[in-house]
C-alpha cells in the first residue's frame, strides 16, 4: 500500500477519537501510545538488522583472511541463525591426540607406517605413501618424509605433529635433505634442483642440467654432493646456481660419509688399478682432491655410514673377524689403530643423537645403540630387540632433531 506514515497516524488519530465516547480530550493519547510503541518496535528491528548486516560482514571478511593465509584456519567460523537467538560458533573438531606410552627408544622410531616418537606418542602417518626414510624438523612440530622408489618416482612430504601430512614434491628419481630439514635437493630425468623449505612449502627453486645418471648424496654445507654415476667412482661439489653441472675432476671416491668440521669430507677411495678402497679426507678446495693420508686404513664395502656431529668418529660398515660389523673410526688418528668393532651390521640410516652415541637397525629388525666410550673400552653394542614389533617389519631411525 502506498501509503506514508502521516496519513497513518492521521487516520488512527480519527478512528479511537469516533471511537471515544467522552466529553473532552483524555490525558492518555491512546494514539500516541500505540504509534510510540510501533515506533520501538520498529527501531528494535532495525536496530536487529544492522546488527546481522554488520555480523556478516565481519563473517565474510575473516574467511576471506583465511583464504589469504596459507596457513591452516585455527578459529571457528560463524554461522548466522535467527536474530532472536545468540549468534552460534561452530569450532572444528581437532584430531585426538596421539596415544602416549612408554618411549621405547630415545630417539625417534619409523615403524611400519607410524612413528614412535621419543617422547612416547606413536603417531600414524596420514596420507603419505610407503615412507623409507623420515627427518625430525628441528622446532619439533613435525616430520619430513621420503617415499620409497616407486614407477612414479619418489615423493617428500611435510608432515603435522598430528601425522596430517601435505606433499612437497612428487616423481623425483632421488632426494636428498641438510642436516637441519631446511634444504631439498633432487633428481628428475636431467634435471638436478634444490630448494628452500619455508613454512612448509619449497621456496628459491635452483634448477641446472645434469647428467641422466647423476644423482644427489648429501647436503655439503649450503653445497649438494652429486655422484656422477652409481656404478663408477666420482662427485662433485654443486653449490645450486642455474646453468649446467661441472662435473669436476674427481673420479677416486667411492662413497662420501660426511664432513668435517673444516669441510674436509671423510671418504673411500680407490687410489689406482689393483688397489684396494680405503680411508681418507677430500678437500672440497682442491676438487675433492685427497688429502694426507692418501689412502688410510683399508675399508672394503659399500654398506651405510655417518660422521659423527663433531667430526671426531666415523661409523660404518667393514669386515672385522671374518664378518661383516659396525665400526667405529677415530678420525684424529685415520689408520688402522683407530678401527675398532662396534656391533653388528648396520641396515637402514645411522643417527648420530649426539657427538657420542649412534642408532641404527641390524638386519634382524633390533636396535643397536653405539656410545662410544663403551666401544673404545673394547665392548660391542648390544641390539634390543623392540617391544611390538609386527613381523617382518623393520625400524628406522629418524634423522634431525
Amino acid at each position: 500500500m502506498d501509503v506514508s506514515s502521516k496519513e497513518l497516524e492521521d487516520a488512527l488519530r480519527e478512528m479511537l477519537s469516533q471511537r471515544a465516547d467522552v466529553p473532552r480530550p483524555v490525558t492518555a493519547d491512546p494514539a500516541g501510545v500505540a504509534i510510540r510503541r510501533a515506533n520501538r518496535i520498529q527501531r528494535r528491528r532495525t536496530l536487529t538488522g544492522m546488527g546481522l548486516a554488520v555480523a556478516t560482514v565481519m563473517a565474510v571478511s575473516a574467511v576471506g583472511l583465511q583464504l589469504r593465509d596459507d596457513r591452516p584456519p585455527t578459529g571457528g567460523t560463524v554461522v548466522i541463525s535467527d536474530p532472536d537467538q545468540p549468534l552460534l560458533v561452530e569450532r572444528p573438531i581437532p584430531p585426538p591426540e596421539p596415544a602416549t606410552t612408554t618411549p621405547i627408544a630415545e630417539v625417534d622410531l619409523l615403524i611400519d607406517g607410524s612413528i614412535a616418537t621419543a617422547q612416547g606418542r606413536r603417531v600414524p602417518l596420514l596420507g603419505t605413501g610407503e615412507v623409507e626414510r623420515a627427518h625430525r624438523l628441528t622446532d619439533g612440530r613435525g616430520w619430513l618424509a621420503v617415499g620409497v622408489p616407486t614407477l612414479a618416482g619418489r615423493s617428500l612430504w611435510a608432515v603435522a605433529g598430528d601425522g596430517a601430512a601435505q606433499a612437497l614434491l612428487a616423481g623425483a628419481d632421488e632426494i636428498v635433505l641438510d642436516p637441519q630439514g631446511r634444504q631439498v635437493a633432487w633428481k628428475q630425468g636431467t634435471v638436478l634442483a634444490a630448494a628452500k623449505i619455508v613454512n612448509g612449502e619449497l621456496d628459491t627453486v635452483v634448477r641446472a642440467e645434469a647428467p641422466a645418471e647423476a644423482v644427489p648424496v648429501r647436503f655439503v654445507g649450503d653445497a649438494v654432493l652429486v655422484r656422477l654415476a652409481p656404478d663408477r667412482p666420482g662427485h662433485v661439489l654443486w653449490p645450486p646456481r642455474p646453468g649446467t653441472l661441472d662435473p669436476g675432476g674427481d673420479r677416486a671416491s667411492t662413497h662420501i660419509f660426511g664432513a668435517l668440521p673444516d669441510g674436509r669430507l671423510v671418504a673411500t677411495v680407490t687410489p689406482g688399478t689393483g688397489t684396494g678402497t680405503c680411508l681418507t679426507l677430500l678437500d672440497p678446495a682442491r676438487d675433492l682432491a685427497p688429502a694426507t693420508p692418501e689412502c688410510g686404513p683399508q675399508l672394503p664395502g659399500d654398506g651405510p655410514g655417518a660422521v659423527s656431529p663433531d667430526g671426531r668418529w666415523l661409523l660404518v660398515n667393514g669386515p672385522s673377524a671374518g664378518e661383516e660389523s659396525a665400526l667405529l673410526v677415530d678420525l684424529a688418528k685415520l689408520d688402522a689403530s683407530g678401527v675398532r668393532p662396534a656391533g653388528p651390521a648396520m641396515t637402514g640410516t645411522v643417527v648420530w643423537s649426539t657427538p657420542d652415541t649412534a642408532h641404527y637397525a641390524d638386519a634382524d629388525g633390533r636396535l643397536v645403540r653405539v656410545a662410544v666410550d663403551q666401544v673404545t673400552e673394547g665392548r660391542r653394542a648390544a641390539p634390543t630387540a623392540l617391544p611390538g614389533l609386527p613381523d617382518g617389519a623393520s625400524p628406522v631411525v629418524v634423522s634431525g632433531g
